[in-house]
């Protein structure tokens, strides 16, 4: 059986940057549009010739920016291009995010005959205010269209994304864009609490005065409202932030996403994309016309990173238990296998993490969970608001001397 990569396509336009953004994106670059496509095939044609081993690609993702502000026929380029240089599964979870605002009836039967098999619309609140205030360009409406549309176009695998934790934002008004939502009978939903970042409008606008910060009580009980009322509804909360429904027994998680959480290769395709691949993390150049031009000069990088890149880092070991643990349990149920830990890095998890795991179960933030015939560590219940605290018990630590102690034995045998 060939390793299964997912590959992420960043498509980095945006016909307006919302105020709480801090992606990397763009508005008022649409003349760089067609060059970027061609960037962008050509940095896919690069990456294909530089991989030394057969795998197959289980899930695509567009994400941005937004890909559907882009003509469909360029998100059409890309995605053959990806289909001719890879081997694709049949079953390949192909998806796309859209701004409700940015798709028509047209545009998304064109996207679903494309291939697109999942879509992700960024409704993120049902209350005017609330959306003007986060300077989105679309109204509730759009919103119901937008899903009656994608419904028509064929998409049965539909994504909304909302957000609490908004200024000014109330329990009533949240559960009304909870329930407007529901209503709308999504496949899978993405709950985020909003932080405010730095260079964003919303930072600016906090300094001077002119909104609140989030009230971080009040965003615990809506997160503990939407738990409550999805579980009654019968949606799986697979990760901190994410539930999803089942369909003949099998759950609608999102595939690609379940990638990045159980720390599985992944190729990052276009401006300021990360990836990770044979144990190299890869950042690519964030501008987008610094990107196109590193990408046609083909400036060259080691591989596995294509000339789009960077940083190519080299992740040791010790740096990717850390960061094993701190993805993996993020997966509320699943967490982090122990058997799959031990195959992977050849440590038992206790054995290199003993001393966090017995202080985070000994605060009832961890438990082990047995689930087929292996076990689990996984965040507790009272964890899942605490769960940055958590994490960070397992980034930046020294290294373990019986990681030294193994690699100086292993090195110094004589067969």
């Amino acid at each position: 059986m060939l390793p299964i990569i997912s590959l992420y396509i960043h498509i980095p336009f945006c016909k307006h940057r919302c105020a709480y953004c801090d992606f990397n994106t763009y508005a008022g670059q649409e003349n760089l549009i067609p060059a970027y496509i061609q960037a962008v095939i050509a940095e896919i044609e690069q990456v294909a010739r530089l991989q030394t081993y057969p795998f197959e690609i289980g899930s695509i993702f567009f994400g941005g920016g937004t890909p559907t502000y882009i003509p469909v026929k360029g998100l059409q380029d890309i995605l053959n291009t990806c289909r001719r240089v890879f081997d694709v599964l049949k079953e390949c979870e192909i998806s796309i995010e859209a701004n409700p605002g940015t798709v028509s009836k047209e545009s998304l039967r064109e996207l679903r005959q494309t291939g697109f098999n999942r879509i992700s619309l960024g409704m993120q609140s049902a209350n005017i205010n609330e959306l003007r205030l986060l300077e989105r360009e679309h109204d509730p409406f759009s919103v119901i269209q937008a899903v009656e549309w994608a419904r028509l176009a064929g998409f049965d695998n539909l994504n909304l994304d909302l957000i609490f934790g908004i200024p000014g934002q109330t329990m009533t008004t949240w559960q009304q864009s909870l329930q407007l939502a529901l209503g709308l009978k999504p496949e899978h939903l993405s709950l985020y609490a909003l932080t405010i970042e730095h260079g964003t409008p919303f930072k600016k606008w906090l300094e001077r005065g002119l909104i609140d910060l989030p009230d971080d009580d009040l965003a615990a009980d809506q997160y503990e409202y939407a738990c409550q009322v999805l579980d009654e509804a019968n949606y799986e909360h697979y990760e901190i932030s994410n539930w999803a429904l089942k369909r003949g027994g099998n759950s609608l998680a999102c595939r690609h996403n379940l990638q990045y959480w159980r720390y599985l290769p992944y190729i990052g395709i276009g401006a300021g994309a990360h990836g990770f691949l044979q144990n190299h993390r890869t950042v690519n150049v964030r501008g987008i016309k610094a990107y196109i031009t590193r990408v046609m000069s083909e400036v060259g990088m080691p591989p596995p990173a294509s000339s789009a890149a960077e940083q190519v880092v080299e992740l040791d070991l010790w740096t990717r238990m850390q960061e094993r643990m701190m993805v993996g349990l993020r997966l509320l149920e699943e967490g982090v296998d122990e058997f799959s830990f031990n195959q992977q890095f050849g440590f038992k998890m206790e054995e290199v993490f003993g001393r966090q795991i017995s202080l985070l179960m000994g605060m009832g933030l961890l438990e082990w969970s047995e689930k087929r015939n292996s076990r689990h560590l996984r965040l507790t219940r009272q964890a899942w608001l605490l769960a940055n605290r958590v994490f960070r018990e397992f980034i930046g630590l020294p290294q373990p001397s019986v990681i030294q102690e193994q690699r100086h034995s292993t090195t110094t045998r004589v067969p």
